[in-house]
Protein backbone atom coordinates (compact mmCIF):
# COMPACT_ATOMS: atom_id res chain seq x y z
CA UNK A 1 0.00 0.00 0.00
CA UNK A 2 1.20 4.02 -0.85
CA UNK A 3 2.46 5.91 1.68
CA UNK A 4 -0.27 8.19 -0.16
CA UNK A 5 -3.69 5.74 -0.01
CA UNK A 6 -2.40 5.00 4.08
CA UNK A 7 -2.60 8.98 4.78
CA UNK A 8 -6.06 8.81 2.91
CA UNK A 9 -7.59 6.49 5.06
CA UNK A 10 -7.04 9.20 8.15
CA UNK A 11 -10.47 10.36 7.03
CA UNK A 12 -11.77 13.75 7.94
CA UNK A 13 -11.12 16.80 5.42
CA UNK A 14 -7.87 16.69 3.61
CA UNK A 15 -5.81 19.93 3.58
CA UNK A 16 -3.23 20.59 1.17
CA UNK A 17 -0.74 24.09 2.42
CA UNK A 18 1.85 25.61 -0.21
CA UNK A 19 4.17 28.21 1.91
CA UNK A 20 7.63 29.79 1.12
CA UNK A 21 8.45 28.52 4.44
CA UNK A 22 8.31 25.85 7.38
CA UNK A 23 10.20 25.21 10.43
CA UNK A 24 13.57 24.47 10.27
CA UNK A 25 13.01 27.82 7.86
CA UNK A 26 12.89 30.87 10.29
CA UNK A 27 10.35 33.61 9.17
CA UNK A 28 6.91 35.19 9.73
CA UNK A 29 5.19 32.73 7.56
CA UNK A 30 7.04 29.79 8.97
CA UNK A 31 5.85 30.56 12.19
CA UNK A 32 2.26 31.07 11.48
CA UNK A 33 1.93 28.01 9.40
CA UNK A 34 3.23 25.53 11.19
CA UNK A 35 0.73 26.85 14.55
CA UNK A 36 -1.69 26.39 11.42
CA UNK A 37 -0.98 23.26 10.30
CA UNK A 38 -0.60 21.65 13.86
CA UNK A 39 -3.83 23.51 15.00
CA UNK A 40 -6.43 22.06 12.13
CA UNK A 41 -4.21 18.23 12.35
CA UNK A 42 -5.55 18.69 16.12
CA UNK A 43 -9.11 18.99 15.04
CA UNK A 44 -8.93 15.93 13.00
CA UNK A 45 -7.88 17.07 9.24
CA UNK A 46 -5.60 15.35 7.13
CA UNK A 47 -3.42 17.88 6.55
CA UNK A 48 -0.30 18.19 3.98
CA UNK A 49 2.39 21.09 3.85
CA UNK A 50 4.35 21.50 0.50
CA UNK A 51 7.66 23.67 0.95
CA UNK A 52 10.88 24.15 -1.16
CA UNK A 53 13.62 22.22 -0.47
CA UNK A 54 16.18 22.89 2.64
CA UNK A 55 18.94 21.41 2.65
CA UNK A 56 18.78 21.34 6.60
CA UNK A 57 15.63 18.08 5.71
CA UNK A 58 15.43 16.57 2.86
CA UNK A 59 12.75 14.13 2.33
CA UNK A 60 9.91 13.49 0.30
CA UNK A 61 7.23 13.10 3.03
CA UNK A 62 8.05 13.41 6.73
CA UNK A 63 5.62 13.23 10.01
CA UNK A 64 7.22 15.93 12.51
CA UNK A 65 4.98 14.09 15.37
CA UNK A 66 1.82 16.32 14.78
CA UNK A 67 -0.21 14.49 12.20
CA UNK A 68 1.12 17.24 9.57
CA UNK A 69 2.56 15.38 6.96
CA UNK A 70 5.50 17.59 5.51
CA UNK A 71 6.90 17.84 1.96
CA UNK A 72 9.92 19.29 0.69
CA UNK A 73 9.68 18.17 -2.95
CA UNK A 74 8.64 21.96 -4.63
CA UNK A 75 12.31 22.72 -4.68
CA UNK A 76 13.01 26.18 -6.70
CA UNK A 77 8.78 26.27 -7.20
CA UNK A 78 10.16 25.92 -10.81
CA UNK A 79 8.21 24.56 -13.64
CA UNK A 80 9.80 20.93 -12.95
CA UNK A 81 9.32 21.30 -9.67
CA UNK A 82 5.59 22.44 -10.17
CA UNK A 83 5.22 19.90 -12.42
CA UNK A 84 6.36 16.87 -10.23
CA UNK A 85 4.80 18.41 -7.43
CA UNK A 86 0.86 18.37 -9.64
CA UNK A 87 1.42 14.42 -10.11
CA UNK A 88 2.26 13.88 -6.34
CA UNK A 89 -0.87 16.15 -5.60
CA UNK A 90 -3.03 13.64 -8.14
CA UNK A 91 -2.58 10.60 -6.32
CA UNK A 92 -4.87 12.26 -3.53
CA UNK A 93 -8.52 12.06 -4.15
CA UNK A 94 -9.97 15.09 -5.74
CA UNK A 95 -10.70 17.42 -5.29
CA UNK A 96 -7.62 18.83 -3.40
CA UNK A 97 -8.30 21.58 -1.00
CA UNK A 98 -5.04 23.58 -1.49
CA UNK A 99 -4.11 26.76 0.46
CA UNK A 100 -1.72 29.07 -0.92
CA UNK A 101 0.69 30.97 1.81
CA UNK A 102 1.27 34.47 -0.37
CA UNK A 103 4.09 36.38 -0.29
CA UNK A 104 5.42 37.66 -3.68
CA UNK A 105 9.18 37.52 -2.73
CA UNK A 106 8.68 34.50 -1.20
CA UNK A 107 8.97 31.99 -3.64
CA UNK A 108 11.63 32.88 -6.15
CA UNK A 109 12.16 33.98 -9.37
CA UNK A 110 13.17 37.83 -7.53
CA UNK A 111 9.24 37.67 -6.44
CA UNK A 112 8.34 37.42 -10.00
CA UNK A 113 7.08 33.39 -10.35
CA UNK A 114 4.95 33.80 -12.87
CA UNK A 115 4.75 30.03 -13.40
CA UNK A 116 3.52 29.40 -9.47
CA UNK A 117 0.32 31.27 -10.59
CA UNK A 118 -0.44 29.38 -13.62
CA UNK A 119 0.07 26.12 -12.13
CA UNK A 120 -2.22 26.92 -9.45
CA UNK A 121 -5.02 28.66 -11.87
CA UNK A 122 -4.41 25.53 -14.38
CA UNK A 123 -5.21 22.80 -11.22
CA UNK A 124 -8.45 25.25 -10.16
CA UNK A 125 -9.71 24.74 -14.10
CA UNK A 126 -8.95 20.99 -13.50
CA UNK A 127 -11.74 21.05 -9.97
CA UNK A 128 -9.08 21.80 -7.17
CA UNK A 129 -10.10 23.91 -4.81
CA UNK A 130 -7.93 26.63 -4.23
CA UNK A 131 -7.73 29.13 -1.56
CA UNK A 132 -5.04 31.98 -1.18
CA UNK A 133 -3.91 33.29 3.09
CA UNK A 134 -2.45 36.37 1.36
CA UNK A 135 0.07 37.63 4.08
CA UNK A 136 1.59 40.47 1.77
CA UNK A 137 0.20 42.14 -1.86
CA UNK A 138 2.33 43.81 -3.73
CA UNK A 139 4.77 46.09 -4.45
CA UNK A 140 4.70 49.64 -4.49
CA UNK A 141 5.45 51.74 -7.83
CA UNK A 142 8.07 53.67 -6.83
CA UNK A 143 12.24 53.61 -6.66
CA UNK A 144 14.23 52.31 -9.84
CA UNK A 145 12.69 50.80 -12.70
CA UNK A 146 13.33 47.69 -11.24
CA UNK A 147 10.70 48.20 -9.01
CA UNK A 148 8.21 49.54 -11.33
CA UNK A 149 8.38 46.27 -13.45
CA UNK A 150 8.54 44.05 -10.79
CA UNK A 151 5.13 46.06 -9.31
CA UNK A 152 3.64 45.50 -12.44
CA UNK A 153 4.22 41.66 -12.22
CA UNK A 154 3.07 41.39 -9.02
CA UNK A 155 -0.23 42.61 -10.11
CA UNK A 156 -0.38 40.30 -12.90
CA UNK A 157 0.08 37.38 -10.48
CA UNK A 158 -2.43 38.44 -8.65
CA UNK A 159 -5.49 38.92 -11.28
CA UNK A 160 -3.98 34.99 -11.73
CA UNK A 161 -4.66 34.35 -8.57
CA UNK A 162 -7.56 35.86 -8.05
CA UNK A 163 -8.95 33.71 -11.27
CA UNK A 164 -7.95 30.60 -9.51
CA UNK A 165 -9.16 30.82 -6.28
CA UNK A 166 -12.19 30.77 -4.83
CA UNK A 167 -11.43 32.25 -1.77
CA UNK A 168 -9.20 34.63 -0.62
CA UNK A 169 -8.12 35.31 3.28
CA UNK A 170 -5.91 38.30 4.16
CA UNK A 171 -4.07 38.81 6.97
CA UNK A 172 -5.38 42.61 7.45
CA UNK A 173 -8.67 44.00 6.21
CA UNK A 174 -6.54 46.84 4.48
CA UNK A 175 -5.32 44.26 1.57
CA UNK A 176 -8.95 43.72 0.36
CA UNK A 177 -9.18 47.06 -0.52
CA UNK A 178 -6.46 47.15 -2.55
CA UNK A 179 -6.77 43.87 -3.93
CA UNK A 180 -10.60 43.83 -5.01
CA UNK A 181 -9.96 45.76 -8.26
CA UNK A 182 -8.07 42.70 -9.28
CA UNK A 183 -10.48 40.55 -9.12
CA UNK A 184 -11.92 42.46 -12.58
CA UNK A 185 -15.25 42.50 -11.89
CA UNK A 186 -15.51 38.49 -10.86
CA UNK A 187 -17.66 37.32 -6.97
CA UNK A 188 -14.53 36.54 -4.91
CA UNK A 189 -15.42 36.46 -0.59
CA UNK A 190 -12.53 38.02 1.15
CA UNK A 191 -12.69 37.33 4.75
CA UNK A 192 -10.23 38.53 7.43
CA UNK A 193 -8.42 35.70 8.84
CA UNK A 194 -6.20 37.41 12.06
CA UNK A 195 -2.34 36.33 12.95
CA UNK A 196 -1.22 34.85 16.32
CA UNK A 197 2.05 36.40 18.07
CA UNK A 198 4.84 33.71 17.02
CA UNK A 199 6.62 34.26 20.07
CA UNK A 200 5.43 31.39 22.76
CA UNK A 201 4.70 33.05 26.07
CA UNK A 202 7.77 31.80 28.64
CA UNK A 203 6.75 32.36 32.74
CA UNK A 204 9.79 31.90 34.37
CA UNK A 205 10.05 34.80 36.99
CA UNK A 206 13.49 34.45 38.46
CA UNK A 207 15.02 34.59 34.70
CA UNK A 208 12.49 37.39 33.88
CA UNK A 209 13.63 39.20 36.69
CA UNK A 210 17.57 38.85 35.86
CA UNK A 211 16.72 40.15 32.63
CA UNK A 212 15.06 43.27 34.04
CA UNK A 213 18.11 43.82 36.65
CA UNK A 214 20.47 43.32 33.71
CA UNK A 215 19.06 46.28 31.64
CA UNK A 216 17.13 48.45 33.95
CA UNK A 217 18.31 49.77 37.62
CA UNK A 218 16.25 49.24 40.77
CA UNK A 219 12.91 51.34 40.54
CA UNK A 220 13.28 52.57 37.21
CA UNK A 221 11.40 51.82 34.17
CA UNK A 222 12.25 49.67 31.05
CA UNK A 223 10.73 50.54 28.02
CA UNK A 224 11.58 47.85 25.16
CA UNK A 225 11.32 47.83 21.26
CA UNK A 226 10.76 44.83 19.27
CA UNK A 227 11.49 44.55 15.45
CA UNK A 228 13.71 44.15 12.54
CA UNK A 229 15.12 47.51 12.53
CA UNK A 230 14.70 48.43 9.05
CA UNK A 231 15.08 51.81 7.55
CA UNK A 232 11.93 53.87 7.44
CA UNK A 233 11.26 52.23 11.55
CA UNK A 234 14.55 53.50 12.11
CA UNK A 235 14.19 56.73 11.31
CA UNK A 236 11.16 57.26 13.53
CA UNK A 237 12.93 56.09 16.33
CA UNK A 238 15.63 58.30 15.88
CA UNK A 239 13.02 60.82 16.56
CA UNK A 240 11.35 59.82 19.13
CA UNK A 241 13.93 57.68 21.09
CA UNK A 242 15.92 60.99 22.50
CA UNK A 243 12.99 62.77 23.62
CA UNK A 244 11.58 59.82 25.61
CA UNK A 245 14.68 59.40 27.36
CA UNK A 246 15.18 63.09 28.14
CA UNK A 247 11.92 63.35 29.41
CA UNK A 248 11.84 59.97 31.77
CA UNK A 249 14.83 59.85 33.43
CA UNK A 250 14.31 56.80 35.22
CA UNK A 251 13.50 54.70 31.96
CA UNK A 252 16.15 52.80 30.15
CA UNK A 253 15.47 51.44 26.81
CA UNK A 254 15.81 47.73 25.54
CA UNK A 255 15.88 47.21 21.66
CA UNK A 256 14.74 43.41 21.15
CA UNK A 257 16.39 41.96 17.80
CA UNK A 258 19.03 42.84 15.19
CA UNK A 259 19.55 46.63 16.28
CA UNK A 260 23.13 46.81 17.14
CA UNK A 261 23.79 49.20 14.25
CA UNK A 262 20.92 50.93 14.71
CA UNK A 263 22.15 51.39 18.69
CA UNK A 264 25.50 52.61 17.43
CA UNK A 265 23.96 55.51 15.06
CA UNK A 266 21.99 56.60 17.85
CA UNK A 267 24.66 56.82 20.92
CA UNK A 268 26.96 58.43 17.89
CA UNK A 269 24.47 61.33 17.57
CA UNK A 270 23.37 61.25 21.13
CA UNK A 271 26.65 60.04 23.55
CA UNK A 272 24.87 61.17 26.74
CA UNK A 273 22.03 58.57 26.60
CA UNK A 274 24.52 55.54 25.55
CA UNK A 275 24.63 54.26 28.88
CA UNK A 276 20.83 54.00 28.93
CA UNK A 277 19.89 52.13 25.94
CA UNK A 278 20.89 48.60 25.14
CA UNK A 279 20.20 45.89 22.44
CA UNK A 280 19.67 41.63 22.63
CA UNK A 281 21.12 41.20 19.05
CA UNK A 282 18.59 38.11 17.24
CA UNK A 283 16.76 36.16 19.11
CA UNK A 284 14.75 32.98 17.94
CA UNK A 285 10.86 33.51 17.78
CA UNK A 286 10.84 30.07 19.53
CA UNK A 287 13.85 31.04 21.93
CA UNK A 288 12.55 31.30 25.52
CA UNK A 289 14.85 34.33 25.60
CA UNK A 290 13.17 36.69 23.49
CA UNK A 291 9.79 36.06 25.52
CA UNK A 292 11.89 36.98 28.80
CA UNK A 293 13.02 40.36 27.40
CA UNK A 294 9.94 41.23 26.11
CA UNK A 295 8.32 40.02 29.82
CA UNK A 296 10.91 42.47 31.51
CA UNK A 297 9.56 45.44 29.90
CA UNK A 298 7.20 47.59 31.47
CA UNK A 299 5.73 49.34 28.35
CA UNK A 300 6.45 49.04 24.35
CA UNK A 301 6.74 51.61 21.42
CA UNK A 302 5.65 50.42 18.28
CA UNK A 303 5.43 52.91 15.60
CA UNK A 304 5.22 51.88 11.86
CA UNK A 305 4.79 53.93 8.71
CA UNK A 306 1.56 52.71 7.91
CA UNK A 307 -0.02 52.36 10.56
CA UNK A 308 -0.48 49.36 13.66
CA UNK A 309 -1.99 46.47 12.42
CA UNK A 310 -2.45 42.63 12.80
CA UNK A 311 0.20 41.45 10.75
CA UNK A 312 3.06 43.23 12.33
CA UNK A 313 4.50 40.20 14.98
CA UNK A 314 6.37 42.90 16.53
CA UNK A 315 3.03 44.41 17.93
CA UNK A 316 1.07 40.88 18.22
CA UNK A 317 4.30 39.76 20.71
CA UNK A 318 4.30 42.32 23.07
CA UNK A 319 0.82 42.52 22.90
CA UNK A 320 0.81 38.53 23.72
CA UNK A 321 2.71 39.01 26.98
CA UNK A 322 0.31 41.84 28.16
CA UNK A 323 2.35 44.56 27.69
CA UNK A 324 1.57 48.14 27.18
CA UNK A 325 2.19 49.70 23.49
CA UNK A 326 2.53 53.32 22.03
CA UNK A 327 2.22 52.63 18.32
CA UNK A 328 1.21 55.01 15.66
CA UNK A 329 -2.33 55.54 13.94
CA UNK A 330 -2.37 54.64 9.39
CA UNK A 331 -4.32 53.33 6.67
CA UNK A 332 -3.60 49.74 7.59
CA UNK A 333 -5.04 49.65 10.73
CA UNK A 334 -7.90 47.67 11.66
CA UNK A 335 -10.89 49.10 13.78
CA UNK A 336 -10.85 46.56 16.28
CA UNK A 337 -7.61 48.39 17.61
CA UNK A 338 -10.04 51.54 18.30
CA UNK A 339 -12.70 49.19 19.52
CA UNK A 340 -10.54 47.12 21.95
CA UNK A 341 -8.64 50.12 23.08
CA UNK A 342 -5.73 47.95 23.69
CA UNK A 343 -3.05 50.33 22.46
CA UNK A 344 -2.19 53.53 22.68
CA UNK A 345 -1.87 55.90 19.34
CA UNK A 346 -0.81 58.74 18.28
CA UNK A 347 -0.73 59.66 14.47
CA UNK A 348 2.74 59.04 12.04
CA UNK A 349 5.04 61.61 12.44
CA UNK A 350 3.43 63.52 15.59
CA UNK A 351 6.39 62.87 17.63
CA UNK A 352 4.93 65.09 20.55
CA UNK A 353 2.06 63.36 20.89
CA UNK A 354 4.03 60.18 20.82
CA UNK A 355 6.23 61.15 23.27
CA UNK A 356 3.38 62.79 25.17
CA UNK A 357 1.52 59.27 25.70
CA UNK A 358 4.70 57.29 26.81
CA UNK A 359 5.51 60.08 29.39
CA UNK A 360 1.95 59.81 30.49
CA UNK A 361 2.35 55.75 30.91
CA UNK A 362 5.72 55.78 32.98
CA UNK A 363 3.80 58.39 35.10
CA UNK A 364 0.93 55.94 35.80
CA UNK A 365 1.89 52.25 36.02
CA UNK A 366 -2.50 51.72 36.52
CA UNK A 367 -2.74 53.02 32.67
CA UNK A 368 -0.07 50.33 32.42
CA UNK A 369 -2.48 47.69 34.02
CA UNK A 370 -5.34 48.80 32.20
CA UNK A 371 -4.01 48.61 28.77
CA UNK A 372 -1.82 45.30 29.60
CA UNK A 373 -5.47 43.72 30.72
CA UNK A 374 -7.16 45.05 27.46
CA UNK A 375 -4.26 43.59 25.54
CA UNK A 376 -4.84 40.17 26.87
CA UNK A 377 -8.45 40.19 26.62
CA UNK A 378 -8.03 41.29 22.43
CA UNK A 379 -5.92 38.63 21.97
CA UNK A 380 -7.48 36.05 23.89
CA UNK A 381 -10.64 36.74 22.01
CA UNK A 382 -9.42 37.45 18.41
CA UNK A 383 -6.09 36.67 18.34
CA UNK A 384 -5.29 32.99 19.12
CA UNK A 385 -4.48 30.49 16.60
CA UNK A 386 -7.53 28.65 17.55
CA UNK A 387 -9.93 31.05 16.28
CA UNK A 388 -8.27 30.90 12.77
CA UNK A 389 -8.37 27.22 12.84
CA UNK A 390 -12.08 27.44 13.49
CA UNK A 391 -12.93 29.95 10.97
CA UNK A 392 -11.20 28.02 8.03
CA UNK A 393 -12.79 24.35 9.35
CA UNK A 394 -16.29 26.48 9.44
CA UNK A 395 -15.49 27.59 5.31
CA UNK A 396 -15.09 24.09 4.41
Amino acid sequence: MSTETQLHQNGGIQRHIITPEYPPQSGGVSDYVVQLAEGLAQEGEDVHVWVPSDPKSAGSVAENGSGVHVHRDLGRVGPEDLKAVGKKLDRFPAPRRILLQWVPHGFGYRSMNLGLCFWLWKRARRGDRVEIMVHEAFLVFEGSWRQYFAALVHRLMTVILMGASERIWVSIPHWEKILRPYTLGRYLPFQWLPLPSNVPVAFEPRCIASVRAKYCPPGGLLIGHFGTFGKIVNGQLKQLIPPILERNPAASLLLIGPGAEFLDDLVRAYPKLAPRIHTTGSLAAKDPALSYHISACDLFIQPYPDGASSRRTSLMAPLHHGKAVVTTVGPATEDIWFRSHAVVFSATGDTEGFVKAVGDLCAESSKRDDLANAAQRLVEDRFEIRHAVTTLRCAS
